[in-house]
């Protein structure tokens, strides 16, 4: 076994600019606050528990990995996304609703892009709002990862940001007011931004409006996340106006150019992604009608972030 450290001993947070190699993985940061691209492995060959344990490592150190040329079928990504723990079946409504995918594409089941206004792309609009995936569910997505199967040569980029480095960037005092906050995570507050109709009544009836800590505490290594993005509808004991001033300027704050990752796909990328401290969006393609292809399974979180009434 061969490691050498790569991040500052003084900041354990803060990515370096140097690989380093663990096993025969070679992982390198590709920016200063998240994500790392890890090389050397192929995952339909050599991923056991071993690995899984090592990418979860990496996972707690830079909340992003980004694993290059990994040509997958569905059910190996299946197979391969349970060794990082169970996985949440897909809502109803999604694109894979039943199954344990979730299909993020432009194109009909023959092959062919569809309309500009076809359902499929609606729901890419929405997802082009900074999230985290199923932070509407009472039991939150711990990770998901995505694979990329058709690609354009350019545009529909993924942004990211990590959420414990907003956090931490945040003032003192409001780091102590906002540990108590209580968010309303809805899943139909983010679709009405989009359409009013994309959400279905089957959608609405299993998603109800769930309570979420506007904070995450995570481990006295890893400290604190903030919590937001465009579910939110709301944050409890605060009026309408107030709420949604603090929600759009936390977003907004988050957002910052210096706090994003923004990821060119080629086609095989596996990206795999804590929900519990990143949020990301995808942006838009230069022509709806380029294909695209996608395809994501989900690692469900281990419980409720929040045990009491």
């Amino acid at each position: 076994m061969y490691c050498t450290e790569s991040l500052n001993p003084q900041n354990t947070l803060s990515n370096k600019s140097y690989p380093q190699q663990i096993y025969f993985m070679i992982v390198t940061p590709v920016h200063n606050l998240v994500g790392a691209r890890v090389e050397g492995l192929k995952i339909v060959h050599n991923v056991d528990s071993n690995v899984a344990s090592q990418l979860w490592s990496l996972l707690r150190r830079y909340d992003l990995l980004i694993i290059p040329n990994q040509r997958l079928t569905d059910e190996q990504q299946i197979e391969f996304s349970k060794q990082l723990g169970p996985l949440e079946t897909t809502k109803p409504g999604s694109p894979g609703a039943g199954t344990k995918l979730v299909k993020l594409s432009n194109l009909d089941t023959e092959g062919r892009p569809v309309e500009p206004s076809h359902r499929q792309n609606l729901i890419r609009k929405a997802n082009q709002l900074w999230h985290a995936d199923s932070s509407f569910k009472p039991i939150p997505a711990k990770l998901s990862v995505l694979s990329a199967r058709e690609i354009p040569d350019h545009g529909g980029e993924t942004q990211f940001v990590n959420m414990r480095s907003v956090y931490r960037a945040l003032p003192k005092h409001e780091q102590e007011r906002f540990d108590g906050y209580i968010a309303i995570h809805d899943f139909a507050h983010s679709r009405n931004m989009v359409d009013p109709d994309l959400m279905t009544n089957e959608e609405r009836a299993a998603l109800p409006p769930v309570r979420q800590p506007l904070t995450i505490n995570h481990d006295k290594h890893r400290g604190r996340s903030l919590y937001i993005g465009s579910h939110v509808s709301h944050i409890e004991g605060l009026s309408k106006h107030r709420s949604e001033q603090l929600i759009d300027r936390l977003i907004t704050f988050s957002t910052q150019d210096k706090f994003i990752y923004s990821h060119n796909w080629k086609v095989h990328d596996l990206l795999i992604w804590n929900n519990l401290t990143v949020i990301h969006r995808g942006t838009p393609l230069p022509d709806p009608l380029i294909p695209r292809v996608l395809v994501r399974t989900t690692i469900a979180g281990d419980g409720p972030l929040i045990t009491c009434v």
